[in-house]
């Protein structure tokens, strides 16, 4: 009788990491958490039996090192944080340390949390073979991250590294993220009082907004497909807009408020996103199953029933 797959997620209390934790232990994976709890939550961990090490990836790793491949989500990921030493530490060197211990202790592969900010408003579609233009040190820190791992691909031939540059992901398990939810997320919660729904005017910048569990699958792409090391676009590859979000919230609460739309105060703001993701489809064989209206269909669904 083979043993179980063991894997290690780090930032496994966040709203990514949690989900991919509990698809993990559904495949009959035994897996181990790190989190420093910081901006992830125990209440997305209710149910999980495994172990769970409080503890920032920054400053130490587990001392189990028995790990068939490491899921690396933990991170700083609130956009409105300005301290760039802190952001560059928490993000890449944290990466960088996961990188030494998995060479150190012959984990075969890493797949980590990257973003579609380090495109900022560069050209849609966008395309990993373009170069970076990141709008904030969060959308630096993660193409930073990217070439770290390509360094380390490059040195470590037997290890391999699958960046996943995630565009806008919404779904379940996002509840304890406040403000820096998805918009998705937001609007729902606003439109379920009654209130019009606020978005920048005139709510036409675009976004490819992708579905939680098509994340997870990607994930899953990349840890069974994929034969070497990569950066990839996880998407939709579709552009949708925030009135298009309005509408679908509307179909799927019964309901017809029109939006309230309001001043952008941000300089740096992403006025539209898309993936690319031939590429991804290439290397880790994703294809996605969400559609915004299938996604925002299943979402609601799910907010009804557990009433968050």
């Amino acid at each position: 009788m083979t043993s179980p797959k063991k894997y290690l997620v780090t930032g496994g209390a966040g709203f990514i990491g949690s989900n991919l934790v509990f698809e993990l232990v559904k495949q009959g994976a035994e897996v181990s958490v790190m989190d420093d709890f910081s901006s992830g939550s125990f209440k997305t961990l209710l149910g999980f039996e495994g172990d769970i090490v409080a503890c920032d990836v920054f400053d130490a790793m587990p001392k189990d090192a028995n790990y068939d491949a490491i899921f690396h989500q933990a991170a700083i990921t609130d956009t409105d944080v300005h301290d760039q030493k802190l952001m560059m530490q928490k993000n890449v060197e944290a990466f960088r340390r996961v990188l030494d211990y998995a060479v150190k202790n012959g984990v075969r592969k890493v797949i980590y949390a990257s973003s579609a900010a380090t495109y900022g408003n560069g050209a849609c579609p966008m395309k990993v073979s373009q170069p970076p233009k990141p709008e904030n040190v969060y959308g630096f820190s993660k193409a930073v991250m990217d070439n770290v791992g390509r360094h380390y691909a490059a040195k470590n031939k037997e290890l391999i590294i699958i960046g996943l540059r995630y565009f806008n992901v919404y779904g379940p398990g996002e509840y304890h993220k406040g403000k820096t939810s998805s918009m998705i997320y937001q609007l729902y919660k606003q439109m379920k009082q009654g209130f019009r729904p606020k978005v920048f005017k005139m709510g036409e910048q675009e976004r490819d907004f992708v579905y939680i569990k098509d994340v997870v699958k990607a994930n899953m792409c990349a840890l069974n497909n994929a034969k070497e090391s990569c950066v990839v676009n996880v998407g939709t590859g579709i552009a949708r807009n925030f009135n298009d979000i309005i509408k679908a919230l509307n179909n799927e609460l019964g309901k017809n408020l029109s939006a309230d739309y309001i001043d952008n105060p941000y300089s740096f703001y992403q006025m539209q996103t898309q993936a690319d993701i031939a590429y991804t489809s290439e290397k880790i064989g994703y294809t996605p199953d969400y559609t915004l209206e299938k996604g925002i269909a299943d979402y609601v669904k799910i907010l009804e029933e557990t009433g968050k």
